[in-house]
């Protein structure tokens, strides 16, 4: 079992929401990552839906993910960040 730090961030300013998950695998893909990030909440498949908006950013190591398929490499304890976006007002 693998424990990876996630934090949840967003650009309004909100303080960052930081804890961990665990992994049976440490090559997960993106998607694999959002699913179990949403599972927090009540709706995973918004989450990757709204990840396919762009409402938010996935940084692993702190180099953004963008393809769900990806495999992503957890082993060396790299910190995963979602990034929400905030739309701009007026534009």
């Amino acid at each position: 079992m693998l424990k990876v730090d996630i934090v949840d961030e967003a650009t309004s300013g909100r303080r960052p929401v930081r804890w961990q998950l665990e992994f049976l695998d440490d090559r997960p893909t993106l998607r694999e990552l959002i699913l179990a990030f949403s599972a927090l909440s009540a709706a995973p498949q918004r989450a990757v839906e709204s990840f396919s908006r762009n409402g938010f950013v996935v940084l692993v190591g702190g180099r953004q993910v963008e393809d769900l398929d990806e495999t992503v490499d957890l082993s060396g304890g790299a910190e995963v960040t979602f990034l929400r976006l905030v739309p701009l007002a007026g534009i």
